[in-house]
C-alpha cells in the first residue's frame, strides 16, 4: 500500500519505549548521549533528526524549517530506555566498562544510568563464538525463548507507562548464515523455532518477539534478522515498519561519500584496499572468521552498487576490494580505518588517494541509533510497513524488496530520505532542475 502525500500522521502523545538489544559501547553511548543532550550537558552533533534542516519549495522561498519542527517526532524527554544483554552491569557501568565517553560527563549522568538495568538476553555463543555471558535466558526452545521477551516488552511498556515502542538491535554481529527454506514463511519459520532449527539466530528471535508484540524493528547489524521472507510476511501482517542493515558508521561511511564522486567525475578505479583496527567487543567479536564472513558481506557490496561495473566497464570492470578487520585491543573504541584507492584518470594517468580515518565507532553510531528510534516510530504512526527503504542512509547494507537493488550512494540516500518527509506533509519533492529560474 502506497503512502499518500500528505498522510494522515498519529499525533506523538506519550512516551516512547527504546528497547535495545545489547547495553554495550553504542547503546550506552547513545542513552548517556541522550540524556546529556536532555541536560543541556551536550549538542545532539550527527542526528539529522535533530540538527537536520529541510528545504522545501524553490530556493528563492527562503523555507528552511528544522526537520524536527516540519514533522511530528517524538522529543527526547518522552524516550524511555530499555536493554537485554548478556552481562548483568547496569547501563552506568557497562558504559564506564566501554571507555568511550568522559568518567565525568558519565558521573553527572550516574543516577539515570544506573536505574537501567538489563533483562536476561536470548543468547547462544554458536552464533558468537567469542563471547559468553551469565545474564541469559533458559527456554526449552528457540519459541518459548521468543516468548519470554514478548513478556518483558509487555512488562517493559506497563511499567514505564509508555504509548509506543521501537526496537533496535545493537548487539553483536553473528556468524554467516543465508537464507534456509525454514525462513520461507512465517509458518515454516515458526517450526523451526519450536524445533530448535540451527537457521533460527538469537537476533530473528529478537525480531519474531518485537513483530509479534505490534513493535517496529531495526536491525543494526549485518545479521540477515529481518532480511528473510518469514519477518517480511509477518510485518506486513501486523503492519510494521522493518529496516536494516548494519550501522553505517565508519569505513564505509567514507566509501559512500568518496565512490560517487568519483564516478560523478568519470575516474576509474584498480584498487580499493581497506584494513580496519579496532579493540572494544565488536573487534574481538570480528575476529572470528565466521562473524567477519557477516560483517565482510556487508562492506563488499557498497562499491559494487556504487561504481555500477557493468554500466562502466573501461572504469570499473575487475576492479580489487579488499577488505580487513584486525583486533587489536589497545585502540579500544577508537577504530582506524585505512583505506589505498588506485585510481586513474585522462589517458589512463594513474593516481591514488589515501585515507586514515581515526574514528570513533560509538560516537558515529549513537546519532544513528536516535534517528531510526523517531523515524522508525513515525513511520509505524504513519502506517508504513514492511522494509523503510527511505531510511537506507543509515545502514551499509540496506534492506529492499525482493528484487530490488540497493541504493549506496550516500547522497541519493539523503534525497531519498528528504523527498520521503516532504512527501508525508504533502511538500512537493525536490528535483534540483533549476530550469525554472531561468525561464
Amino acid at each position: 500500500m502506497a503512502i499518500k502525500k500528505g498522510a494522515e500522521i498519529e499525533p506523538v502523545k506519550g512516551k516512547l519505549g527504546v528497547l535495545l538489544v545489547g547495553l554495550g559501547a553504542v547503546s550506552t553511548t547513545f542513552i548517556a548521549g541522550v540524556e546529556a543532550i536532555k541536560k543541556g550537558l551536550a549538542e545532539p552533533i550527527g542526528s539529522l533528526t535533530q540538527m537536520g534542516a529541510i528545504r522545501l519549495g524553490k530556493r528563492t522561498d527562503n523555507r528552511v524549517p528544522f526537520v524536527k519542527d516540519f514533522i511530528p517526532l517524538a522529543d527526547l524527554n518522552d524516550l524511555v530506555f530499555g536493554a537485554w544483554d548478556i552481562f548483568p552491569d547496569s547501563a552506568y557501568e557497562a558504559a564506564m566498562h566501554a571507555g568511550v565517553l568522559e568518567k565525568e560527563l558519565l558521573a553527572q549522568l550516574k543516577t539515570a544510568l544506573q536505574k537501567i538495568k538489563p533483562m536476561s538476553a536470548v543468547f547462544d555463543q554458536s552464533y558468537v563464538k567469542r563471547l559468553s555471558g551469565t545474564n541469559v535466558k533458559d527456554g526449552a526452545n528457540k519459541m518459548e525463548l521468543a516468548e519470554q521477551l514478548m513478556t518483558d516488552i509487555a512488562e517493559f511498556k506497563r511499567k514505564n507507562k509508555c504509548s509506543r515502542l521501537v526496537m533496535i538491535w545493537a548487539a553483536s554481529t553473528e556468524v554467516f548464515l543465508k537464507q534456509h527454506a525454514v525462513h520461507k514463511t512465517l509458518k515454516s519459520f515458526e517450526q523451526a523455532m519450536r524445533d530448535n532449527h540451527k537457521a533460527i539466530a538469537p537476533s530473528m528471535v529478537y525480531a519474531y518477539a518485537a513483530l509479534k508484540s505490534g513493535v517496529p524493528f531495526a536491525n543494526g547489524a549485518p545479521n540477515l534478522t529481518v532480511d528473510i521472507p518469514a519477518m517480511l510476511e509477518l510485518a506486513q501482517q501486523n503492519n510494521l515498519p522493518v529496516c536494516g542493515k548494519d550501522f553505517k558508521t565508519g569505513q564505509t561511511l567514507m566509501k559512500t561519500i568518496i565512490a560517487p564522486g568519483l564516478k560523478s567525475r568519470m575516474l576509474g578505479l584498480h584498487g580499493w584496499y581497506s584494513t580496519n583496527i579496532l579493540g572494544n567487543r565488536d573487534g574481538e567479536v570480528l575476529d572470528d572468521p565466521d562473524s567477519f564472513k557477516t560483517k565482510e558481506e556487508s562492506k563488499l557490496s557498497v562499491l559494487e552498487y556504487i561504481l555500477q561495473p557493468e554500466v562502466y566497464p573501461q572504469l570499473y570492470k575487475d576492479f580489487s576490494h579488499v577488505v580487513r578487520i584486525n583486533y587489536y585491543p589497545p585502540r579500544g573504541d577508537n577504530k582506524e580505518g585505512w583505506d589505498n584507492i588506485d585510481i586513474f584518470g585522462w589517458l589512463g594517468y594513474p593516481m591514488q588517494i589515501k585515507i586514515d580515518f581515526l574514528c570513533r565507532d560509538s560516537i558515529l553510531a549513537a546519532p544513528i541509533v536516535l534517528d531510526l528510534a523517531l523515524f522508525m516510530d513515525l513511520a509505524q504512526r504513519v502506517g508504513m510497513k514492511g522494509v523503510q527503504e527511505w531510511l537506507s542512509f543509515y545502514f551499509k547494507s540496506p534492506q529492499t524488496a525482493p528484487g530490488l537493488y540497493p541504493e549506496h550512494d550516500i547522497f541519493i540516500q539523503l534525497m531519498k530520505l528528504k523527498n520521503t518527509l516532504r512527501h508525508l506533509r504533502g511538500e512537493d519533492l525536490i528535483t534540483h532542475l533549476g530550469l525554472e529560474y531561468y525561464d
